[in-house]
């Protein structure tokens, strides 16, 4: 972020949009326990849930998550179905806490959003898809987590693909601007895409540029340099 050091530059800046603010949609995976008093009612409610150490394995995790269905539904073992789609996290953990309520009347309920993955290709150095282990995370962190920008990166138009109930969403940010922390694609969300572009120059750099040229004469002249020795 290139700030201009004077008086007028802002030292703070607000943005308090979290996970909080993602609302569920069809595909999404959650992770659904149940604790009680009981651990009778508590292994009832939670079948086929496996743990070593109480570290519980991405695997496992993702096998004993519940799916929200093409219909917005979530089916939980005893409850039913319950609708999750366009609610937030925490929001159908209300819910759920509701309906068990009616069977245990001291639980403790956790769910958390399984596929939070972010994808990060191009002008990075290691590109790929990450999996997300906490609440919210912003466009600074993810990039911290591919390894930061390469040389040729185009640090004033990085495109951020966000999927909506309408599809696809393209959005252009300027990591130049000290404007992205206050930006709605500050932090990101479960499946976004950051395409970090590459400079026009780089085509010319790595394709035009006459490498075999300048190193033939650079031989030449160091040869003719050695004879005329």
């Amino acid at each position: 972020m290139q700030v201009p050091e004077d008086d007028s530059a802002k030292a703070e800046y607000l943005n308090d949009r979290t996970l909080a603010d993602y609302h569920l949609k069809p595909g999404n995976n959650l992770y659904v326990k149940i604790i009680s008093a009981s651990k009778d009612a508590e292994e009832y409610f939670n079948p086929g849930v496996t743990s070593s150490g109480n570290i519980y394995y991405d695997a496992a995790i993702y096998l004993t998550s519940y799916s929200v269905n093409d219909s917005g539904y979530v089916e939980l073992p005893f409850i039913g179905n319950l609708y999750a789609e366009g609610k937030t996290v925490e929001q159908f953990k209300a819910e759920v806490n509701d309906s068990i309520s009616v069977y245990l009347k001291k639980s403790i309920v956790i769910i958390k959003l399984v596929n939070f993955n972010i994808t990060v290709v191009g002008e990075v150095q290691r590109a790929g898809q990450y999996k997300i282990y906490q609440d919210k995370i912003n466009i600074f962190e993810v990039l911290g987590m591919a390894g930061d920008f390469t040389t040729y990166a185009k640090r004033d138009d990085v495109v951020i693909v966000r999927h909506t109930e309408k599809g696809s969403k393209v959005h252009h940010i300027d990591l130049l601007s000290d404007d992205i922390l206050e930006s709605d694609y500050y932090y990101l969300m479960p499946d976004d895409i950051v395409y970090v572009r590459p400079l026009k120059g780089k085509n010319f750099a790595y394709q035009m540029f006459p490498y075999a040229l300048v190193i033939s004469s650079i031989s030449l002249i160091l040869a003719i340099f050695s004879i005329t020795k």
